[in-house]
């Protein structure tokens, strides 16, 4: 059994990294763009930035110098682990979330953020424990839901999280972010025409960003559809980086399948 789910989360976490593999998006302390150089506010749809890139060092940099001013400030907290994990700097995330989870027992955000984090870190058992901790059976949350399935997706229990996934949408119905990760866990599961209907739905909606339309291109390109494939890769990053990707994706799990 133990042996099973070492294999699940190095293939989970293997295959995720293949589905973020996109371009580096802005996730500055000032954007080019705004003049008033306003401080960074976390948000829970944090751009994604490819680690160790200058977006995200630079990310990194915005929210530790306002953690050290303020380190007892919940978004500055969400803000500076969630840029600490992006950047590869997972330990100290933890530690910072850690520290989070104590001075904020029944914020919801961190619970479901630092349950993660451990789950990324193969602490299962403790992850499920924050994120169940943090729920209220009564009126369930459906950021702690989705948090929930992840961690399930990564113990290689991808029914119970697909059940999970389900349960968040019938709380927030179209949330791009629970549809995405529903159409991984069917990829992960090989169901792949599934995976294809959901994140096209997810796709389709205004709020989507460019790791939903990537992650449909990968779900498109293992099934054979490279053409409509490549077309939606290519809008998001370089081309010969789009095809690398499907490429890549597509073989791991053929390997997987043997």
């Amino acid at each position: 059994m133990a042996r099973k789910i070492e294999k699940s989360k190095r293939d989970y976490t293997r295959l995720c990294r293949t589905l973020v593999s996109v371009s580096a998006l802005c996730l500055l302390a000032a954007c080019a763009s705004n003049k008033q150089r306003t401080a960074p506010r976390y948000a829970a749809t944090q751009g994604y930035v490819s680690p160790d890139s200058a977006a995200a060092r630079q990310a990194v940099q915005a929210w530790e110098s306002r953690y050290e001013k303020d380190s007892r400030n919940r978004d500055v907290i969400l803000g500076y682990a969630d840029a600490l994990r992006q950047n590869g700097r997972v330990e100290q995330s933890l530690e910072v979330l850690r520290s989070g989870v104590i001075l904020h027992q029944n914020d919801k955000a961190i619970a479901s953020a630092y349950g993660k984090i451990l789950a990324m870190n193969g602490r299962f058992d403790e992850a499920i424990n924050v994120v169940k901790g943090a729920q209220n059976p009564r009126n369930p949350d459906w950021k702690l839901l989705s948090a929930e399935a992840a961690i399930n997706d990564q113990m290689g229990n991808n029914e119970r999280a697909r059940g999970l996934y389900l349960q968040a949408l019938k709380i927030q119905p179209n949330e791009p972010s629970v549809l995405n990760n529903l159409g991984l866990s069917y990829l992960l599961s090989k169901q792949f025409p599934e995976a294809e209907y959901t994140l096209r739905k997810a796709a389709a909606l205004p709020t989507a960003d460019s790791r939903i339309r990537q992650n449909l291109a990968l779900a498109l390109g293992v099934q054979g559809k490279y053409s409509e494939a490549i077309q939606i890769a290519q809008s998001e990053i370089d081309p010969k980086q789009a095809e690398a990707n499907i490429a890549y994706l597509r073989h791991m799990l053929q390997k997987q399948q043997s």
